[in-house]
């Protein structure tokens, strides 16, 4: 389910959807539309490279973590805590409540 059809459930109904960039300033950007049109499929796309980079980056996290696995350098593990923050940063920053 998009963050589109997760906030319309959650609230009861439409409303403006935050996308996944800020502006320049660094605010939060909000979309009100059908939900088809360029911005709405840019969006999409978007939130799908995120989640998709997520997921890869929680797959070699268990298996970097794993009970017998080969240990990181300090550069790796740095790397890893990185991508990790990044990551998580990203969905914090997505929320499906227009605030």
């Amino acid at each position: 389910m998009r963050r589109r059809e997760l906030y319309d459930a959650a609230s009861g109904g439409g409303g403006p959807r935050l996308l996944p960039w800020t502006s320049p300033e660094g605010k939060p950007c909000y979309l009100s539309s059908d939900g088809r049109g360029y911005l709405s499929t840019l969006a999409d796309s978007i939130e799908t490279v995120q989640l998709n980079m997520g997921q890869e980056l929680l797959e070699y996290v268990r298996d970097a973590t794993a009970p017998g696995a080969k240990a990181l350098s300090a550069t790796e593990y740095r790397w890893l805590s990185r991508r990790l923050a990044e990551a998580l940063a990203d969905a914090r920053s997505r929320s499906w409540k227009a605030t």
